[in-house]
């Protein structure tokens, strides 16, 4: 099923722009797709999008990590390494 879509031009606010410029960068979405979702957020009708794609990946990370032998005197990585994959 595919949406009409309705052109919209509006105005933000510059620090508006960066965090929205930053959330497509940590997110991967795009700038309407965002905008989009905030509206929904705001009227209670969001439906959240799963990208399996991301999950998958995350997924085959944790289970490489969980396959590895226990490291005497500790891990090899730190909790920091992990927030910092992308």
């Amino acid at each position: 099923m595919t949406t009409k879509m309705v052109r919209k031009q509006i105005y933000i606010e510059a620090r508006q722009e960066q965090l929205l410029k930053q959330l497509v960068r940590e997110t991967g979405s795009t700038e309407a797709q965002l905008i989009r979702q905030a509206i929904d957020r705001h009227t209670g009708s969001f439906s959240p999008q799963i990208d399996m794609h991301v999950w998958n990946e995350e997924r085959a990370f944790i289970e490489s990590l969980m396959q590895k032998e226990p490291v005497s005197g500790g891990r090899a990585w730190k909790r920091e390494d992990l927030h910092e994959r992308q």
